[in-house]
């Protein structure tokens, strides 16, 4: 599953290099037996977020560091792209950004385990949480409800501060990490994809993911 994090990422046409951060030494040699450039981390960060800031202290040359989850086999390296390229316009200062997915199964809407976002017209995020948001009175129109997937592109000065940031209560509550950006009043630029997320969490998930890569492996061999 690593490998094919690895290599999907790496087709990402606006990363110019990747890197596996692990404090396990047993993803780190597996990584080096693929080729993959691997670091070893401390074994005390609370997050995803602060390993990736190790990393990124010891790479000065990079302005945008992405965090791409160990455990997405089938992420699509055009969503990587899609979350990198406002980060490099001229006319775009949000410190970070992320990618949110129209929601089109219902039962996703209560389920707490995916995350739902809300936006400002201009694409910056008003709230994340685990809860249907927006809450749709019965006398309102019907709503668009959009879910939050796990990718993030960091502004390096701001990645480097992140885990120096007061935790606030809504983080807390909610148990999400992206939240104490917006408590200390920074932005996060929300890229709308239709990458759909499918994160290996649990057996099911493999048995399910291993199956749609037999699914495509056939479909390549039939189309030459």
């Amino acid at each position: 599953m690593l490998e094919h994090v690895y290599e999907r990422v790496s087709m990402a046409r606006y990363l110019s290099s990747v890197v596996i951060a692990t404090d396990d030494e047993r993803i780190f040699d597996e990584a080096r037996r693929f080729g993959a450039q691997a670091r070893m981390t401390r074994s005390d960060h609370l997050s995803g977020t602060d390993r990736v800031a190790e990393v990124a202290s010891t790479r000065p040359e990079a302005s945008l560091i992405v965090n791409v989850q160990g455990d997405e086999p089938l992420i699509d390296p055009a969503a990587i792209d899609a979350a990198i390229l406002p980060m490099i316009a001229d006319d775009d200062d949000a410190p970070m950004a992320t990618l949110s997915k129209r929601i089109e199964d219902p039962r996703e809407i209560a389920d707490p385990n995916v995350v739902k976002v809300v936006t400002s017209h201009s694409g910056l995020a008003l709230y994340f949480s685990r809860a249907p948001i927006p809450h749709v009175r019965a006398d309102a129109p019907a709503a668009v409800f959009f879910k939050h997937i796990g990718l993030y592109v960091y502004r390096r000065d701001f990645l480097l501060a992140y885990s120096g940031l007061p935790v606030g209560p809504l983080e807390q509550a909610e148990r999400l990490e992206q939240l104490r950006a917006l408590e200390n009043g920074h932005s996060i630029r929300v890229v709308e994809t239709e990458y759909e997320s499918l994160g290996v969490d649990t057996p099911a998930d493999l048995e399910r993911v291993s199956q749609l890569f037999e699914v495509s492996l056939e479909s390549i061999k039939r189309n030459g």
